[in-house]
């Protein structure tokens, strides 16, 4: 398996993956609309073969955030339903991680499942000081230099997530 960077032939892949491993539209229209507006920062995909034999399974997306630090939001997360319990998405999300932080942010914050994003460090503490519309225990943020520089203010996902309503 190997982990690169979507490419604009991927975006057709990435609809259908992100669909599929939601059950639902949902996502994949969260991912379209979010590269539309500008606002990804880093959409990456799994993939094992090459060429014509190349296989998509998995993708991650980190977008911007307004926020008092620099802040990324982490999702949709999305491996494909055969594929999932494999490691594909802990691989996608380490790689984020990697990213971000060679890149000089600050934060990473996420909305999802604590028993699974608690392994890559991230805490719902954290993000307890924080005002936003997903506040509660499933919001999670990650420190990506050891402590956040702010612990307290407003967070503002991309538009796109406004329409997940």
């Amino acid at each position: 398996m190997d982990i690169r960077p979507e490419t604009a032939a991927d975006r057709r892949a990435v609809h259908a993956l992100n669909r599929a491993a939601f059950g639902q539209p949902v996502e994949a229209d969260l991912v379209d609309r979010l590269r539309a507006d500008g606002d990804v920062v880093l959409s990456l995909v799994a993939v094992e073969g090459t060429g014509a034999d190349e296989a998509l399974l998995g993708h991650v997306l980190l977008s911007r955030m307004a926020a008092p630090l620099r802040a990324l939001a982490l999702g949709p997360l999305a491996v494909r339903p055969d594929r999932q319990r494999q490691g594909i998405g802990a691989a996608l999300v380490h790689a984020a991680i990697d990213h971000a932080l060679r890149h000089g942010w600050q934060t990473i914050f996420v909305l999802g499942e604590p028993n699974y994003y608690r392994r890559f460090g991230f805490d719902a503490g954290l993000a307890a000081g924080f005002a936003s519309p997903y506040a509660g225990p499933y919001f999670m943020a990650l420190a990506l230099d050891g402590d956040l520089p702010a612990r307290t203010g407003d967070l503002r996902h991309a538009p796109a997530f406004a329409d997940l309503g």
